[in-house]
């Protein structure tokens, strides 16, 4: 069941094992209460009601995260309620950020809006980048 082979090679097992080539997509036709978690680059066209933690995080023009997010590289089209902490982010001209903003560089389309603070997060602040939380499945390993 989903993509497994009779011999239990798959190309998601081969991408995981490589590190590259990996995304979780979140659909418009979902929503999640919780925090999110991916190790893999992340993109979310649903809603989040929850912390959002991954590598590489783009956010779909029609989403909402109800949350704080934390990510190396962020690109937001949607609608975010909550703090953004990331070292290279985008604000697309359709999004709404309503949260304090912590990045290293940043760019804001024209249109798009961020009602709340901005920082500059200096070299020893970019450090302080929280580590990915780990999943549950992962702790049980």
């Amino acid at each position: 069941m989903f993509g497994t082979t009779r011999g239990g090679n798959t190309a998601t097992a081969t991408a995981r094992a490589s590190g590259r080539g990996m995304f979780s997509v979140i659909g418009p036709d979902m929503a999640i209460t919780g925090n999110v978690s991916a190790s893999a680059d992340l993109h979310i066209d649903g809603r989040i009601d929850g912390d959002v933690a991954c590598s590489l995080l783009v956010q779909g023009a029609g989403s909402q995260i109800v949350g704080n997010i934390a990510a190396e590289t962020v690109r937001l089209a949607g609608s975010v309620e909550g703090s953004v902490r990331a070292k290279q982010l985008t604000v697309e001209a359709t999004a709404r950020i309503a949260g304090d903003v912590e990045y290293e560089t940043i760019t804001v389309e024209q249109g798009g809006q961020v009602d709340g603070r901005l920082k500059h997060l200096g070299d020893a602040s970019l450090h302080a980048v929280p580590a990915l939380p780990r999943l549950a499945n992962e702790q049980a390993a």
